[in-house]
């Protein structure tokens, strides 16, 4: 796919206006936010929620800027518009100035880098890094350390890296969220500890009306063995299974990620992209 246009500050522009000048400093210090929002048949999916957070991510990093929730829905929905293409990824860049007036949000349309099929059915593999982010609930453009853990697991050939705080919990991988689960209980890292994933939010939801429960808790390394087994999420991934992580391997895909996946599947198959409120 190509994408002709992108939105800047609001106004559909041609897609040669993507430009930042290597002299703003914000950007190379990545003082900046960012979102990535799925579109499947001209459907934005959770675009309320993706904006709420990209909001907090620059409230979180005192990024002051003029674009209110209703300027970046309404920028979304023009470029959208513009679009010819139906299914694509959006990202929003957010980028900070040392004025409030002179902050720039650009919206541009990518291909999403969907998983190959088989990792649904065989599981994904996945290294480890020891890396927490400063701010674990803004999605901010410092992401070299994140970078740098995900293109190692890459040259390994394996597909993320799960990242470890420095009491060796396991937060979350670099692109990813994750969760063990047992029966039923599906476990997530502490909210305080990592970034609250929209795909995330979206996921329990539907596992808690489809009979599953949830639980915060520490998870390390070597207490994998001790679930079924394991599951990232993400914006294009929606639900993988793990088949590794660290040294450790699950034998088989738990029945009960497999019924969350296609639970999963259905909503997002069923849904006009509106996350409804719990």
């Amino acid at each position: 796919m190509t994408f002709n246009h992108l939105s800047k500050n609001g106004e559909v522009r041609p897609i040669g206006d993507a430009v930042v000048s290597v002299e703003n400093i914000e950007y190379a210090y990545g003082f900046g936010v960012y979102e990535a929002i799925r579109v499947s048949n001209g459907i934005v999916y959770f675009i309320d929620d993706h904006i709420e957070r990209l909001i907090e991510s620059a409230r979180i990093i005192s990024l002051e800027h003029p674009f209110t929730p209703e300027i970046v829905k309404k920028a979304i929905f023009d470029l959208v518009e513009k679009t010819e293409e139906r299914t694509f990824n959006l990202k929003i860049l957010l980028i900070g100035a040392s004025k409030k007036e002179e902050a720039n949000m650009y919206i541009l349309c990518f291909n999403p880098l969907f998983p190959d099929k088989k990792l649904y059915r065989d599981g994904v593999s996945l290294d480890v890094a020891h890396y927490e982010r400063v701010f674990p609930h803004a999605k901010t453009l410092n992401m070299l350390q994140s970078y740098l853990a995900f293109r190692g697991a890459r040259a390994k050939g394996l597909y993320d890296a799960i990242l470890i705080n420095r009491d060796d919990y396991i937060t979350e991988g670099t692109r990813t969220n994750f969760y063990t689960i047992k029966e039923k209980t599906i476990f997530t890292p502490r909210e305080e500890q990592i970034l609250l994933g929209v795909t995330r939010k979206a996921v329990l939801f539907v596992a808690k009306k489809n009979g599953f429960t949830v639980q915060e808790k520490d998870i390390r390394l070597e207490d994998l063995p001790e679930y079924d087994g394991a599951f990232i999420t993400s914006t294009s991934s929606k639900i993988l299974p793990v088949k590794r992580a660290g040294g450790f391997e699950y034998k088989e895909i738990p029945s009960e990620i497999l019924t969350l996946m296609k639970a999963f599947g259905d909503f997002l198959e069923k849904n006009s992209g509106v996350l409804p409120k719990e």
